[in-house]
């Protein structure tokens, strides 16, 4: 009798892992919460990409509701997402600042001059302290910083038209407002 059971031990094993791991692909892997949600925005000073007089710091967004964007040249899902940041930036609704993450100086500024550049500063994390300060999973992420310099929302992946028409835009409207 126990040997029948122990037959159909890895069928139920599997069957357990099926499930879970079933369950796990129905979470959206872009609502991962983070931790900087009405946090101040963390100090920091980048360096300058290559040709750039200045870098970034997090002064640089005071006073103002920003747009902070993580993008690499590096990044496939960035090179799709460029357009649309370029597009936010012709508007002039609001200033985009570019973090280059994982990135030398110059293939940063390549990219930027091959594809146009959205942002009103770069800086350059090429060690990815900031990344881990900002507890970024991958690029692009961008994180829509408020006038006191607090963090408001954080959006995983490429922004869409709809994420800019539907979340982004009415958010900016709304700290604007305040």
């Amino acid at each position: 009798m126990m040997g029948r059971w122990l037959a159909f031990l890895p069928l139920v094993l599997f069957a357990v892992l099926a499930v879970y791991f079933g369950m796990g692909l129905r979470e959206d892997p872009g609502a991962i919460p983070s931790q900087l949600i009405d946090e101040p925005l963390p100090a920091f000073e980048l360096a300058p990409i290559a040709g750039a007089e200045a870098g970034l710091a997090n002064s640089d967004l005071a006073g103002r509701v920003s747009l902070l964007n993580v993008f690499g040249s590096w990044c496939p899902p960035c090179a799709i997402e460029h357009p649309m940041l370029m597009q936010i930036a012709r508007s002039g609704i609001v200033p985009i600042y570019g973090i280059d993450w994982r990135d030398t100086p110059e293939a940063g500024a390549a990219w930027l001059e091959r594809h146009g550049n959205p942002y009103t500063a770069v800086g350059l994390d090429p060690d990815s302290h900031l990344a881990i300060d900002l507890g970024i999973t991958g690029a692009p992420e961008s994180f829509l910083v408020d006038r006191d310099g607090r963090v408001r929302y954080r959006h995983v992946g490429i922004i869409t038209d709809t994420d800019w028409t539907q979340t982004l835009l009415p958010l900016i409207r709304e700290l604007e407002a305040e």
